[in-house]
């Protein structure tokens, strides 16, 4: 059997180095001249032995994170595929790029960060139609993974797509902190007088304590927007302040980058 023409860290090379094309033609265009360079199909080749492996990431990244500091974030991001009629993995999400539902990949992401570093621990592939899972069901198995692997997070962050009860209370159930946003029409009870939507409750900047309907005291803190756009922020730690929380979502916005 003929050894094969290149490996992983040839194409690694190749997706560090290349700028706007991704493709195996485009691998197979910028090869260096060689009598024996690779074609496109050596390289197609490669990937599909090549199966995708959380468990390589993490023997990776295990040396690099301290399991009881820094945060976690997880999140998801939608990799555009406008033209794409038949394509594995190609399915309809919202794109917050682009403000509204595209066709595309959809790779949802757990990372370790401590502000200096962002490592990336985790991830699955959204692709309800051959594993049934949905985004919840991956975002808690990759929590139930970090667990597992011992990890006891200063907090963990996270968008508002997430913020579940189910996904609340199982955070809370490992003893960790949680950090995310609530949509407006969240049912909190500020003082004992009955559950009302988020947006007609006083909240302050600083953070006011409440009781979210369904779970349990949190405090919310209100964050206006220049352009008048606001988002409340939530966390179940009562003692988390308006510093802190910048800090943990200054943190979690590496993930974006």
């Amino acid at each position: 059997m003929n050894p094969p023409k290149v490996n992983e860290y040839d194409y690694i090379n190749f997706l560090i180095a290349t700028q706007k094309a991704y493709s195996c033609s485009e691998a197979e265009r910028v090869q260096p001249e060689s009598p024996n360079a690779a074609a496109h199909d050596a390289i197609t080749r490669l990937l599909h032995r090549m199966e995708p492996s959380t468990e390589q990431l993490w023997q990776e990244a295990q040396s690099e994170v301290r399991l009881s500091q820094g945060i976690l974030v997880v999140d998801d991001s939608t990799l555009d595929k406008w033209y794409a009629e038949k394509m594995e993995l190609v399915t309809r999400h919202w794109s917050g790029k682009h403000g509204r539902v595209v066709q595309g990949i959809n790779l949802i992401t757990l990372l370790w960060t401590e502000g200096d570093r962002h490592i990336p621990l985790d991830y699955r592939f959204y692709e309800k139609s051959v594993d049934g899972a949905t985004k919840n069901d991956h975002f808690r198995s990759m929590l139930a993974t970090a667990t597992a692997r011992g990890f006891a997070p200063r907090c963990v962050v996270f968008d508002g797509w997430y913020s579940s009860l189910d996904n609340l209370k199982l955070i809370r159930g490992y003893g960790w902190s949680w950090l995310t946003r609530l949509k407006r029409n969240r049912h909190v009870n500020p003082d004992n007088t009955g559950n009302r939507p988020l947006h007609e409750v006083a909240i302050a900047a600083t953070g006011t304590v409440v009781h979210l309907k369904g779970y349990g005291f949190v405090k919310v803190f209100k964050i206006v927007a220049p352009n008048g756009d606001i988002d409340y922020w939530a966390t179940n730690d009562l003692n988390l302040s308006e510093l802190q929380r910048l800090q943990f979502a200054e943190f979690a916005w590496a993930i974006e980058e």
